[in-house]
């Protein structure tokens, strides 16, 4: 095995033996693998502050490339404390650990790490929750594959008179093209479109309208369900929580 050191962030953790845990960690060279945190349970252990969700730091450990690594030590540069300090808060970057892991099943590509764990840190500062999660996942249906149509009615192309967008027809849809779908207002048409394209990290303002909001949570989880063919139970409790918020 070889010692190395890189950038990752803890995406999942599961109880191994009386007293270790593995660690699913997403790293910057080496996408996703399982580290062995040995001992981390104890609460005497150097690795036990290190070894849980949303630890986001340099990764020192014996890399194993088939198989599990073992971890050494972790230079934190980020928990997202405030992530979780309530329900609502640690719900919806829980939701986006899970989200991604399940995107990453279908495409491995080094922009995710970076997309991630810029959105975290928006969060972490206190920027709109639902909005940046929009953004993210609006962002990861091109990793999926499933990307929509918003730089042109999605039926003939056309450019102009675009007037709502339609998650069966597969994105934006022109006057000559709407047939009685549901009618989104023109903000939302443009916000989604402008979430789509937005650099995460350069983001220093988020203010958005509630019927905004409520419109694009319509439109990305109607999109969701039709082209992903992802079942989150973290995504279903989000939606209770922010029922009962």
């Amino acid at each position: 095995m070889n010692l190395v050191k890189t950038e990752g962030i803890v995406l999942g953790e599961t109880n191994y033996s009386e007293s270790s845990k593995i660690l699913k960690v997403l790293t910057k060279e080496y996408g996703m693998i399982s580290i062995m945190s040995k001992g981390c349970r104890n609460l005497k252990s150097k690795l036990r502050g290190v070894s849980s969700l949303f630890v986001y730091g340099d990764f020192h450990f014996s890399y194993r490339e088939s198989g599990i690594s073992t971890l050494i030590s972790v230079d934190i540069k980020n928990s997202f404390l405030k992530l979780q300090s309530d329900i609502e808060k640690i719900t919806y970057a829980s939701y986006l650990l899970d989200l991604t892991e399940q995107v990453l099943k279908h495409n491995a590509q080094e922009d995710i790490y970076f997309l991630l764990t810029a959105t975290l840190e928006k969060m972490n500062d206190g920027y709109n929750l639902q909005a940046l999660t929009n953004i993210l996942e609006l962002k990861y249906l091109d990793f999926l594959g499933i990307r929509p149509v918003l730089d042109c009615c999605s039926v003939c192309g056309n450019k102009t008179e675009i007037v709502t967008i339609n998650a069966s027809a597969g994105g934006y849809l022109c006057r000559n093209c709407y047939h009685n779908e549901k009618m989104y207002s023109e903000k939302t048409i443009k916000l989604i479109r402008m979430f789509y394209y937005v650099d995460i990290s350069k983001i220093s303002k988020l203010e958005i309208k509630e019927d905004s909001l409520k419109e694009l949570e319509e439109f990305i989880g109607d999109y969701y369900d039709r082209y992903s063919g992802l079942y989150l139970k973290s995504r279903n409790f989000l939606e209770n929580v922010c029922k009962i918020g």
